[in-house]
């Protein structure tokens, strides 16, 4: 519903004619109804709710004078699913199945925010197994290209670069094929698991990654080629979405928007995670904050992780046969147990063990599968550097099998908060440019 006051306005500042402020789905024909009455040429677009480049549904409210947008406000909730409520009513392990489902073009990350902080609370993350470190940081890293290649694809398809969109989505492809060989799933995977990871790969897992690393050396370049120097996708994305580093700082957005200001804020360098201290790779910095900048931040941010999946693939075969969970019974859950022909059931061995050898395993496999483990009482806060910005999860904990209470800092609900500075004063055409370049997925942003 339309009001004087302005949400965005300082303590002192007072709002200067109509503001329009979104308050829920059915409000459209009351704002449309008040600016008719005010008589003049400016116009109030309801942009949505629908999915420009957004990966979810968000709806923009602007007002414009010709094709000029004076103001613009972003309406969020369309996708609001209540996961950090759920979340306390779960075990701290099925937390894992809840975060997947945020932003789920990188999925792998929220799920290692999350389990970061479950073993900071457990105490245990001296205690994570190294080859279940290195999967973690492979997955994510081969993860951020894939959330990448769908940044470049989507935003390029929005201005015509449909074919930027179908060879982000091939290479796309071909790391989804992967995922789909490790953990059973194209998507919402819930591999990450508190400890470790669910499972080793699969016996022909090396070789299948060589073939994905090849892959995507043959086929990145094209993007450069296509993109960089072209002159219709340059007019378009120069200067366009401006935004300085100030700006950045004073609205908390992280990420290859950040980076694409000059500034060198990358989490894996400054507080490393998961062993990022001891790969080889560069933060990316492009120095005209700007639509264009962030595309380049990302194209570059693809190599750089192509890098570290090499890195991966060769201590991964160095440490074939080592565990990938903690060993300790009373949190490993599903047990350390190898998967069943199914894919999805235990194994045959263990089976056979908690039915019919040993009570108190079964007693065992019964507690630690329908209650789960205790968590200390206490809170922690773990960052990472997602494909998008700064994610992190908050957990609190009062001693039980399930979290107290549960919040995500989802980078793309700080990014959109940003929106009116890049738009206002710019072209309609160039909203959802701008928007794509932030890169938001709305899942992450409603939760």
């Amino acid at each position: 519903m339309s009001t004087q006051r302005d949400f965005y306005a300082g303590p002192n500042e007072e709002a200067v004619g109509t503001v329009y402020t979104a308050m829920g789905g059915g409000d459209w024909a009351d704002i449309a109804a008040e600016q008719a009455e005010r008589g003049d040429e400016v116009l109030v677009v309801n942009m949505g709710p629908q999915h420009p480049s957004t990966h979810g549904v968000l709806r923009l409210i602007l007002e414009c004078d010709g094709e000029t947008v004076l103001s613009i406000r972003p309406g969020i909730g369309f996708l609001h699913t209540g996961i950090e409520k759920n979340m306390e009513y779960r075990s701290w392990t099925q937390g894992t199945t809840f975060v997947t489902r945020m932003d789920y073009v990188a999925p792998l990350f929220n799920e290692v925010a999350y389990c970061l902080s479950v073993e900071r609370l457990l105490g245990i993350e001296d205690d994570i197994p190294e080859r279940a470190q290195i999967i973690r940081v492979l997955m994510m890293e081969l993860n951020r290209i894939s959330s990448h290649l769908v940044a470049i694809g989507t935003g390029g398809m929005e201005i015509g670069a449909l074919t930027v969109m179908t060879i982000g989505f091939r290479e796309r492809e071909m790391i989804l094929d992967f995922f789909e060989a490790v953990t059973g799933l194209r998507m919402n995977h819930a591999y990450i698991r508190p400890g470790g990871v669910a499972g080793d790969l699969p016996s022909d897992g090396i070789s299948h990654l060589r073939d994905v690393i090849a892959w995507l050396h043959k086929h990145l370049p094209e993007y450069a080629a296509f993109c960089n120097e072209n002159p219709i996708f340059k007019g378009r994305m120069c200067g366009i979405g401006y935004q300085d580093l100030a700006a950045c700082l004073a609205l908390g957005v992280t990420g290859p928007v950040l980076r694409s200001t000059g500034f060198d804020w990358d989490l894996r360098k400054k507080q490393p995670y998961c062993g990022y201290e001891t790969y080889e790779f560069d933060t990316v910095t492009w120095d005209t904050s700007d639509s264009y900048g962030r595309f380049r931040v990302r194209l570059e941010e693809m190599w750089q992780s192509l890098r570290i999946v090499e890195q991966c693939a060769d201590r991964l075969e160095a440490t074939t046969g080592q565990p990938v969970m903690v060993d300790d019974p009373k949190i490993a859950w599903p047990a350390q147990l190898a998967l069943g022909p199914d894919g999805q059931g235990n194994s045959h061995e263990h089976i056979k063990h908690i039915m019919g050898q040993s009570m108190e395993a079964l007693i065992h496999h019964f507690k630690i599968v329908t209650e789960g483990f205790r968590v200390p009482a206490g809170q922690a806060y773990v960052p990472i550097e997602s494909p998008k910005g700064e994610l992190a999860v908050h957990l609190v904990s009062d001693g039980g099998t399930r979290p107290f209470r549960a919040h995500v800092r989802d980078p793309g609900f700080n990014h959109l908060q940003s929106v009116p500075i890049q738009c206002e004063g710019g072209m309609i055409s160039d909203v959802v440019v701008a928007v794509g370049s932030l890169d938001p997925v709305m899942g992450g942003v409603d939760r």
